[in-house]
């Protein structure tokens, strides 16, 4: 390329007398050094203004339990994506499962007891009294008819007046042992007292309340997913011990997906949350989102001071969820573009 006294920049003329330029210094080129020329200009040209680059972000699930214990057995690994409800891992529970039973056997003796306590005696035992009572009945009608014969007699002077006492004594006797009986029978049919009814019954709650306790604490040791995602992490493996508290399973559901993109402040009146984005990457195609956030302060790196000249250098966090089907196609850390309607 003979004969360029200088090298012509992009910021020395217009762009649009860039190409006549470059002609007229290789005008004795061949054509294709002046199509690759061209092509090289092109590339050079500057974004829309409506493509902002971005990256992806996941909020991280991290699942544990409120146990501490040995892991029994761990359901997922790495990549994998799971459903709602899926289990995840489990801890040994020999130990809340033998409390459990505990708990349930406990219940089914408060509720018997009190169950006995409201019904009275058993029927064997009111059958007794009942048999009690009819032998008293017949004993008494015996001892009256045998009173009423005596006063006969001793009115005819055939007894002695002490006899005639002592049948009087007996009936009487007789009648107010029939009188004892059918009270007994009456007390029997009754439920216990009420105070140590509403005591046993205060126990059945007791015991109801630690067999929930224990249902509980069995269920801790048992973990599923909570929502459907994709497993990108264990933290232990199986026969280790996990700590009360401590993470086993690190997961990113898909609506934890989002991407975040910075925009100047010039853009920033033209956007709003609910508006509609689309977001590419390398080797995927369109994937479309939705604006959730737009931040309400600027981020700049400092120093900048606030004036006409240096407000193009403000620029705002956006944040933009994509729809769940298309989130998992995105990836944390990976860089975006976002085109803004």
């Amino acid at each position: 390329m003979a004969g360029i006294s200088r090298i012509v920049t992009r910021d020395d003329v217009p762009r649009w007398r860039i190409t006549a330029i470059m002609v007229r210094v290789v005008g004795n080129a061949p054509l294709p050094v002046i199509v690759g020329i061209g092509l090289a200009l092109a590339g050079c040209a500057p974004k829309p203004d409506n493509v902002y680059q971005g990256y992806v972000e996941g909020e991280f699930v991290y699942v544990a339990t409120s146990q501490a214990g040995r892991l029994d057995r761990l359901a997922v690994k790495r990549g994998q994506d799971v459903a709602a409800g899926a289990p995840l891992f489990a801890l040994e529970a020999t130990y809340d499962a033998a409390a459990q039973q505990q708990a349930r056997d406990q219940l089914a003796a408060a509720e018997a007891q009190l169950h006995d306590i409201e019904t009275g005696k058993r029927p064997a035992e009111l059958d007794v009294t009942r048999a009690q009572l009819a032998q008293a009945i017949a004993a008494s009608d015996r001892a009256a008819t045998q009173w009423k014969r005596d006063e006969v007699q001793y009115a005819a002077g055939g007894i002695s007046r002490e006899q005639l006492e002592a049948s009087r004594a007996d009936a009487r006797t007789s009648a107010a042992r029939v009188s004892e009986l059918q009270s007994s029978l009456a007390v029997a049919r009754l439920p216990g007292r009420e105070a140590q009814r509403q005591a046993q019954a205060a126990q059945v709650a007791a015991a109801r309340a630690a067999l929930a306790q224990a249902d509980w604490t069995l269920d801790q040791k048992r973990v599923a997913a909570t929502r459907a995602g994709r497993v990108y992490d264990t933290m232990y493996r199986e026969g280790e011990w996990v700590p009360a508290g401590s993470p086993v399973v690190r997961m990113l559901p898909p609506q934890n997906v989002k991407v975040r993109f910075f925009i100047p402040e010039a853009v920033l009146g033209r956007l709003k949350t609910g508006q509609g984005v689309r977001i590419r990457c390398d080797g995927c195609a369109a994937i479309d989102a939705k604006i959730t956030y737009i931040a309400n302060d600027a981020e700049y790196t400092p120093p900048v001071i606030y004036s006409n000249d240096s407000r193009g250098k403000l620029v705002y966090l956006v944040e933009a969820y994509p729809g769940g089907a298309d989130a998992m196609k995105l990836h944390p850390g990976q860089p975006v573009q976002v085109t803004l309607p």
